[in-house]
């Protein structure tokens, strides 16, 4: 969600400050800003409301000096304004301050400590920026030890980076929860809320814990506990650098990373199987899951779907129980678990607030746990006890593509290594498998002339939409109709094909668009009366069909696949359906209004 860059030392710091935010506009916002002091008594705040284009227009050439902070806002209290937008600064002016995530014990500073303090914004993050000036300029602490304190007294979410206008040689730095990272340079150092923000200056970064907090100058970076004692770390080299985060000849990130996929694909089988055709798992992971009873997929979002897709595979390859559950409402309603669950998070940032409220229970509780995420150190990854990665590259886009072909590539690699140490028989070949799935994305997204003549044909003028399809292809649709929705805005839903009579037909209207998936040989025949049924009432019907089930009229025909992977296969034709589609309706299709990337707040 929110971003936050930091730079000290560097010259050109509103420069840094700016292409910073350029690289976390990915994560959805809604206003930005900058604040730049040149160490000499000479300082700038600059906040606008919209689009990082806008905040450029309105810094002008003498916004210069050697350390800076920036943000980029995701509403979450107070509307999207100029004033509500970060950096926020205290009543007296001497401390300006950037936040991301969530303050829930705000209200209670107001009113207990701040109730003389005159409030700008209807913003959480003020109050840490006002708190924070109360306990120097009434209390007499210093601003390390006013840092130290209120981080003890505010609860929830947060990342912190602050400037105090009469040390302008230091940055202050905080976080719990919520992502933030230092990068080590030479002769200056960064802050930041993702890497990708600063691997042009740095690729040497060390990642912070929560609770803990940071003095960054620009040739030292102090690490401290939450009682001030000094912590050393070390380092991490980043892995990607400005090539991987470039849309090069692309328009929008959305299509690279769509055609990205069958690069993905090759690059997990190469990753978890060797050429031997054995699996490259940690023995303990696979003993874990061998030991359960039940497994939990958590997540969110697109990754929920992808866990749905996950269930029957891991049911069908490894003959394990599983239940998918939102994290959003799993961590507040857990129902009753089995006698020896493994929960396995589905995340592609790492970072998503909802699921690790859910870990952090679970591990509270004892439970052995699985991260499967894209993205490195990232916290998901660092509080459970397993990791596998998607080496899926940076997702940039919004609307997430090929995190989610690969979470299920993973899981499909994942299930049929724990059928093969239960000592199961499926005559399935995964590394066979999994390449013909590859080839078979590569020749959907070579036929993208055909996709824009359909989403112009079936999406580009419709209010609404539906995708159905039964078992896997119900999954499959559930995803389907979010990436169109979340990108063209069309109010688009995905459906279990046989309950549209319990209620959903009495929509379906003259025109009304609704695309079926086909690709189980047990209802096919089934989706396709329910194909006819919405005809019958106006509907104008899109089928996307295997070829071993296609019939004359298919405008959409997936080459021949076995069931287990051609949900990996199916979901392509959706991705670019929306794509086209909300290029045809004139919207921008990375950065979707009111979405974000990263969700880092429940």
């Amino acid at each position: 969600m929110c971003g936050i860059v930091g730079v000290i030392g560097k010259k050109d710091t509103t420069q840094v400050l700016l292409k910073g935010l350029e690289k976390l506009e990915y994560r959805g916002y809604d206003s930005a800003g900058i604040y730049v002091n040149n160490q000499d008594g000479q300082d700038y705040l600059v906040k606008e409301k919209g689009k990082i284009s806008d905040l450029e227009k309105a810094v002008g050439p003498e916004v210069q000096g050697l350390v800076g902070i920036g943000h980029t806002r995701w509403a979450t209290h107070g509307e999207p304004s100029d004033t509500n937008a970060h950096p926020h600064v205290s009543q007296s002016g001497r401390f300006y301050l950037v936040h991301n995530g969530v303050i829930t014990n705000y209200q209670e500073l107001k009113t207990t400590y701040l109730k003389d303090v005159h409030f700008v914004s209807a913003t959480d993050t003020e109050v840490a920026v006002q708190l924070i000036a109360k306990l120097v300029e009434v209390d007499g602490l210093t601003t390390e030890k006013a840092f130290q304190k209120a981080l003890k007294m505010i609860e929830g979410s947060f990342a912190f980076l602050m400037v105090d206008r009469n040390e302008p040689d230091k940055l202050f730095v905080a976080k719990n929860k919520s992502p933030l990272l230092v990068g080590v340079g030479d002769g200056f150092n960064v802050v930041c809320s993702d890497a990708m923000a600063m691997v042009s200056q740095t690729k040497q970064f060390i990642e912070l814990h929560d609770g803990e907090m940071v003095i960054v100058t620009k040739d030292h970076v102090q690490l401290m506990n939450a009682d001030g004692e000094t912590i050393e770390r070390q380092p991490y080299q980043a892995t990607i650098d400005d090539s991987d985060i470039s849309k090069g000849t692309y328009q929008y990130y959305m299509l690279k990373e769509i055609d990205e996929q069958p690069a993905v694909l090759r690059r997990l089988t190469q990753a978890y199987i060797n050429d031997d055709g054995e699996f490259n798992f940690d023995s303990k992971l696979i003993e874990g899951l061998k030991a359960a009873d039940r497994l939990y997929i958590v997540a969110a979002g697109t990754s929920y779907h992808a866990g749905l897709v996950g269930k029957p595979i891991f049911e069908k390859l490894a003959k394990k129980p599983v239940e998918v559950e939102l994290a959003s409402e799993f961590g507040y309603n857990m129902p009753l678990l089995s006698e020896k669950p493994f929960f396995i998070y589905l995340s592609q940032s790492g970072e998503t607030a909802d699921s690790r409220q859910v870990l952090v229970k679970t591990n509270a509780l004892g439970y052995p746990s699985l991260t499967i995420t894209n993205a490195p150190g990232s916290t998901l990854s660092r509080e459970a006890d397993f990791t596998l990665l998607l080496h899926a590259g940076p997702e940039i886009a919004v609307a997430s593509t090929k995190a989610y072909t690969a979470q299920i590539t993973v899981e499909v690699i994942l299930a049929q290594a724990l059928a093969a140490a239960e000592g199961l028989e499926n005559n399935f070949d995964v590394k066979h498998e999994l390449g013909l799935a590859a080839n078979a994305i590569q020749t959907i997204v070579d036929s993208k002339d055909k996709m824009a003549d359909l989403a112009k044909t079936y999406f580009a003028k419709t209010r609404n939409a539906f995708y159905i399809g039964r078992g896997v292809d119900y999954c499959t649709s559930l995803e389907a109709a979010l990436k169109l929705k979340e990108v063209s805005y069309i109010q688009a839903e995905g459906f279990a094909a046989g309950e549209l009579k319990h209620g959903t037909i009495s929509l379906i209207e003259d025109g009304t668009p609704v695309a079926a998936i086909i690709t189980d040989p047990a209802t096919a025949s089934h989706t396709r009366g329910n194909i006819q049924e919405v005809e019958a009432r106006g509907a104008k019907t899109l089928r996307i069909a295997s070829e071993a089930l296609a019939q004359d009229g298919d405008q959409i025909v997936l080459p021949k696949l076995s069931t287990v992977v051609i949900p990996i296969v199916s979901i392509v034709p959706a991705q670019l359906l929306a794509y086209y589609a909300t290029l045809q309706r004139g919207y921008n299709v990375d950065q979707p209004r009111n979405l974000a990337k990263s969700v880092t707040v429940e």
